[in-house]
């Protein structure tokens, strides 16, 4: 019997990689996206049920996975993708643009994962797989908004893992590095005032830094590999990096102290 997984954000990047990969491999794909009247090559692959799902909208992540049960019987791996980064002085973002980076990097996580967990706990199995980054294990300036989610992210994951396992289930994280996607175009949310002089400095030394972090991107498909090794490798491994960047910082993180790594930042971006 064909395997099943359910992929959030699956319009573009990561997503749409991935559910071409597994597609290509013999699994059944529901490929869920905000606007899915928009999409014109999933549409046209065999065994992908594209559909709607919005993360921030819990009525249409019940009714993508009832969708996605009806079509093909079974869920057996569920992907949360869906996200993207607010990057900029938290001063100058407002309450809402906060609230909308949890909810969507954070909360909507949560109310997927929630609803696939009875139908995982039913069937005794299900591997949980979540999109993390290096972000998850590191922070840059300007990104309290953006790393904390992700943070978030690598803390529910790791806690999850016992819970699931006592029915059988799994959960993985990959932390991707620098990946040649849109994030740096609508995936990207970068906040910030000029009436803020205190920081317009270190906003143009963090601009250019990231530039050059993003210089040498690992392409969408290094991570949709990853996530098959993760899917289908049968192990407990909790942790999955992606891109040989991410393998090289997380490494060095791992062994810098707070007060090194930080003086290795500030060099990196010029400040």
């Amino acid at each position: 019997m064909k395997k099943t997984i359910l992929i959030t954000g699956a319009s573009s990047g990561i997503g749409k990689e991935t559910a071409k990969l597994f597609q290509s491999k013999g699994w059944n794909v529901i490929a869920t996206l905000r606007t899915p009247e928009n999409e014109t090559e999933l549409t046209t692959l065999d065994n992908i049920l594209v559909t709607k799902l919005d993360v921030l909208d819990i009525h249409s992540i019940e009714n993508a996975v009832n969708e996605g049960v009806r079509k093909f019987g079974k869920i057996d791996v569920l992907l949360n993708n869906a996200g993207y980064g607010a990057y900029g002085p938290l001063e100058s973002f407002s309450r809402e643009r906060i609230i909308r980076q949890f909810n969507t990097n954070v909360i909507g996580l949560l109310d997927v994962t929630k609803a696939l967990l009875p139908h995982f706990r039913q069937n005794k199995s299900g591997v949980i797989i979540n999109i993390s980054s290096i972000g998850g294990k590191m922070s840059f300036p300007f990104g309290a908004l953006y790393h904390g989610t992700k943070f978030a992210v690598e803390g529910i994951s790791e806690s999850l893992s016992y819970e699931v396992e006592e029915f059988g289930g799994k959960v993985k994280i990959v932390e991707p590095g620098a990946i040649a996607t849109d994030f740096s175009g609508r995936s990207f949310d970068f906040s910030n005032e000029a009436s803020l002089t205190e920081y317009q400095s270190l906003v143009e030394k963090t601009l250019a830094g990231m530039a050059i972090l993003f210089q040498n991107p690992s392409s969408a498909s290094v991570v949709a590999n990853v996530i098959y090794e993760a899917a289908t490798d049968g192990t407990d491994q909790l942790r999955y990096t992606a891109g040989e960047d991410a393998k090289v910082m997380i490494s060095n993180r791992s062994q810098l102290d707070d007060k090194a790594f930080r003086e290795a930042v500030k060099t990196q971006f010029g400040f």
